[in-house]
């Protein structure tokens, strides 16, 4: 049938919306912004706002299009919110006085046929639900609704009234410009789960800063507004409310309604007389009483809310979208200082500069005597004959040469990484979202444990030239010879080999580690033939490269953990354009 097709697609409709919603919800709050570049205050809070207003009012309204509306009662300090609150009811519920503020805990009064709508955690979840106690008789209004410490200020306090039109319910706010920062911050958070407004000013105070910037609001989000221009002297009358009619048009709110309630005594029990406030609880009731035009209020505001929440998304979509352009930057300068650090340490180990010192030393008392070297200097062409002196005798042990290989490279490798920490803090220090990320702590030097690290690294790299050096030597058909020199010899000639090449040397040490470098491919080649040597030394050197980019890319991770990586603002922004088409729907 018709209808049912109808019926259906607005079901099929409703679903798909908040399906969007809560995607929106959810990305909204995966959101990381944690530099502090301009603007991102103002994001923040704006990611914040939106998600409260979802929980509190969107995605609540959505589930719920046929719930009563609620209406809002806010306003400044002393405007007379809670009196008008009790003048509509007809008795004090709600505590009114001289005394500021008197309101510290949002009230909210419906029909008892309405009582399942707001017990639950339906709308304004995040506030607990607190049964207002009935009392008998009339007391008056200083005296009347909670005890003001009596319960905390994130509780909601619901009254049932009869007096209440069914369909309409009436939350008596806290003050918008309280001395109480907790109390202007859920006035904020009441008003922005509303239906509609009665915003409530007086005739000494109507220009206000504080109330226009939320009437402003409300004209932002096509929210219904009846603004009521309380204890207006009756001589006053016609000038102030033809002036306040002008700022309403001027701002975007000439559909506004505007009841205008007269200065007069309140009576013994602090009520104001019934007349009063009679033409704006006329309007309340005629609003209860119509259903399709109740509904037609809710998808107004729900319309215009979701319009700003657009806004609000696409607010922290190009925020998200800047940070992630100064994350990268801030990235990059991290990768490019531990990769300038992984170039230097594989120059090192290709220009011979590894191949002084105790390396030397030890490499030398591994092979022959200082004397073999220092005639080796003078001759090097000699050496092939000397070969058969390496394999005739038990040449001694290579633990040294390793351990003195491991020493020295571990040296530069902890170096470097100290220079690559020192160059990445710097450049961080001098961008102010570097600097927030930073903070006090000083990551300028290399972790605690970094310096074994790399020792493990480098004797997990010598593990593996033995394993290739085994691998090669199987099957050889000079197997004797590698027998007779050890895996452990054969793998130190080749860190040796690895080390070779002789730039940056000069003068004796050009000898020195030329001779060195020959001795230790000579042996090789004698062993497993001048191919398989530089297969063998290709394999090391990419081995060890890989392994000292993979310690200084950890050791990076210092730095690039302060980066956290929320929703990408691609994804925001298209959820920005799907809620505006959500917003144009009638």
């Amino acid at each position: 049938m018709p209808g049912n097709d109808t019926s259906s697609k607005a079901a099929d409709s409703s679903a798909a919306a908040v399906a969007l919603l809560e995607t929106v919800r959810s990305e909204l709050a995966a959101v990381k912004l944690g530099l502090e570049l301009p603007g991102t205050d103002k994001a923040r809070a704006a990611t914040k706002s939106a998600l409260a207003q979802l929980d509190d009012y969107i995605l609540p309204r959505y589930r719920s299009l046929d719930a009563p509306l609620l209406a809002v009662v806010g306003g400044s300090t002393g405007a007379g919110k809670s009196t008008l609150v009790n003048a509509l009811v007809g008795h004090p519920v709600t505590r009114a006085g001289a005394i500021r503020p008197t309101t510290r805990q949002p009230i909210l009064l419906h029909h008892p046929a309405d009582g399942l709508w707001f017990a639950d955690q339906r709308v304004l979840p995040n506030l607990s639900r607190i049964r207002g106690v009935k009392v008998d008789g009339p007391i008056p209004a200083n005296q009347a609704g909670a005890t003001p410490d009596a319960a905390a200020i994130s509780s909601l306090v619901l009254v049932e009234d009869s007096a209440v039109p069914q369909g309409v319910a009436l939350l008596d706010a806290p003050d918008v410009d309280s001395i109480s920062d907790d109390n202007r911050q859920l006035a904020g958070q009441l008003l922005a789960a509303a239906d509609l407004w009665v915003f409530v000013t007086t005739a000494n105070r109507y220009a206000d800063a504080v109330p226009w910037k939320l009437l402003l609001d409300a004209a932002s989000r096509d929210i219904m507004v009846a603004v009521i221009l309380d204890r207006v002297p009756p001589a006053a009358e016609a000038e102030v409310s033809e002036d306040l009619r002008s700022m309403l048009a001027k701002q975007g709110l000439a559909d506004a309604k505007l009841f205008v309630v007269p200065e007069v005594p309140l009576d013994n029990l602090g009520m104001l007389p019934a007349e009063t406030v009679a033409p704006l609880l006329d309007w309340l009731k005629t609003l209860a009483k119509d259903a399709a035009g109740r509904a037609d209020i809710a998808r107004r505001t729900l319309n215009g809310t979701v319009k700003a929440l657009s806004g609000t998304v696409e607010l922290v979509a190009q925020a998200a979208e800047a940070e992630d352009k100064a994350g990268q930057q801030l990235a990059e300068d991290v990768r490019s200082s531990y990769s300038d650090a992984v170039e230097r340490i594989l120059a090192a180990t290709k220009d011979g500069a590894l191949l002084r010192g105790e390396v030397l030393a030890r490499w030398q008392d591994f092979v022959g005597t200082g004397e073999f070297f220092r005639t080796l200097e003078q001759n090097v062409g000699r050496l092939r004959d000397r070969l058969g002196a390496f394999f005739r005798g038990q040449p001694a042990p290579a633990v040294k040469v390793e351990t003195a290989i491991e020493t020295g490279l571990q040296a530069v490798i902890v170096d470097e990484a100290s220079n690559a920490a020192e160059d990445a803090d710097q450049r961080w220090r001098q961008d102010p979202a570097g600097r927030r990320l930073l903070g006090t702590d000083d990551l300028s030097g290399v972790s605690a444990n970094f310096p074994e690290r790399a020792a493990a690294e480098i004797r997990a790299w010598q593990g593996s030239l033995m394993e290739l050096i085994s691998a090669e030597g199987q099957g050889k058909r000079n197997q004797a010879r590698w027998l007779s020199f050890g895996v452990n010899g054969l793998g130190a000639a080749l860190m040796i080999v690895v080390f070779s090449m002789t730039a940056g040397l000069t003068g004796l040490e050009i000898g020195v580690a030329g001779g060195t470098a020959v001795v230790g491919q000579r042996v090789l080649e004698a062993v497993f033939g001048e191919d398989a040597v530089r297969r063998l030394a290709q394999k090391a050197r990419e081995d060890l490269q890989t392994r000292c980019e993979a310690l200084l890319v950890a050791e990076q991770q210092r730095f690039l953990e302060r980066l956290r990586v929320g929703t990408p603002a691609a994804e925001l922004g298209k959820h920005a354009e799907a809620l505006q088409r959500l917003a144009a729907q009638a």
